[in-house]
């Protein structure tokens, strides 16, 4: 049994592909994102650059549901451009929502998590999978705002896991591009082209539930989940 799973970014794309996903193994859904998501899971509209918003809706959240049992952190936004052309608070504003609300989140929900195990009578733990991207392992040009935060995420985590050690699970999901909106909206160049070849988030939410229905004293640690075709790495 998964328990309560806080996902943030829950009201669409890969949020909204984990929430069901956890919902159909039988967990408990509690979606944050600035939007409001579809459906009848609990959730809290929150903007995540705004770390008073983030803690708050962890909290509340948390408190309803009687506990947390996991955290997936899918929320992210994106700037494109070259970093001259790019407004400062657009580009600061993807560093706040995809790193620092992804710390603000884990750190506010970490009470709540480490007394998971006490509610399942020892038998679990609670767990952590942070969504980084393939750009946070490669860099490419105009794309200096995501590299960052996602790059940050990964460093985030794997120190984040030398941390709660023992105590908290912690799994890096590295994903590479999906079908989802977060390609709308965009300048064409920087959206993929008709040949892209994408994984649908419903695949990679399945890789987010094993992570987190793992057993106390296993984690997965790290997952790259991609196109069979995308080759390219650092």
């Amino acid at each position: 049994m998964l328990g309560n799973i806080l996902i943030t970014g829950g009201a669409s794309g890969l949020g909204r592909a984990t929430a069901l996903a956890v919902a159909k193994e039988g967990g408990r859904p509690l979606l944050i994102d600035v939007n409001e998501p579809g459906g009848d899971a609990d959730h809290v509209r929150a903007d995540l650059a705004d770390r008073g918003q983030a803690e708050r809706a962890v909290r509340e959240l948390a408190e309803r549901a009687g506990g947390l049992d996991g955290v997936v952190t899918a929320a992210g936004i994106d700037a494109c451009g070259r970093l001259e052309d790019i407004p400062a608070a657009d580009w600061e504003r993807v560093i706040a929502v995809n790193l620092l609300g992804t710390a603000s989140v884990i750190r506010a929900a970490l009470p709540y998590l480490r007394e998971s195990r006490a509610r399942a009578g020892g038998t679990a733990e609670g767990k952590v999978v942070t969504v980084a991207s393939t750009l946070g392992v490669r860099a490419v040009s105009d794309a200096t705002a995501y590299c960052a935060a996602k790059f940050g995420v990964v460093g985030f985590t794997r120190a984040l896991a030398a941390e709660l050690a023992g105590e908290v699970g912690v799994t890096l999901l590295i994903p590479g591009g999906m079908h989802t909106n977060f390609f709308d909206g965009r300048d064409e160049k920087y959206r993929p082209g008709p040949d892209a070849r994408l994984n649908q988030p419903e695949d990679v939410a399945a890789a987010v539930v094993f992570a987190l229905g793992q057993p106390r004293g296993c984690e997965v640690r790290e997952l790259v989940v991609c196109s069979s075709t995308e080759t390219s790495w650092p």
